[in-house]
């Protein structure tokens, strides 16, 4: 599988590593044979985590405090839809590198600095259309 983008929101920069290596070993331990989209809920240090495959891809939402599993299985559902929204199917490794800048604008309009701002998929499609303003 691919790690290709991580935002961390919070985590001192000394602990990024365990938590890539941690999630990581999670996915490896648990996502052999997943179905695409079944969800997997996970605690560890007091967070939740919530994880899945897409295609050839593991996502990871990892939360605290408001941001429970209820929370972050919205998040990952959005991402999810907004990933496949963008890719046109379930991503491979390929296609997923290919469409890699506007999966990130995406991921920026779902999710900024650690707040969840959007989990409206047209409204996304709509900030991300990479489009410049026509003046009217």
């Amino acid at each position: 599988m691919l790690t290709i983008t991580t935002r961390f929101h919070g985590v001192p920069s000394e602990e990024r590593l365990h938590w890539r290596s941690f999630l990581v070993k999670l996915g490896a331990d648990n996502l052999k044979g997943a179905k695409n989209e079944e969800l997997f809920v996970a605690s560890h240090k007091s967070v939740y985590i919530v994880y899945t495959v897409i295609g050839d891809i593991c996502i990871y939402v990892v939360g605290k405090d408001d941001y429970d599993e209820l929370a972050l299985a919205e998040v990952i559902f959005v991402i999810t839809s907004s990933v496949k929204d963008v890719c046109g199917k379930p991503p491979t490794e390929r296609l997923f590198l290919d469409k890699y800048g506007r999966i990130c604008l995406c991921l920026d309009e779902i999710v900024w600095t650690g707040m969840l701002e959007n989990t409206d998929k047209d409204r996304i499609r709509r900030l991300t259309r990479l489009k410049p303003p026509t003046d009217v």
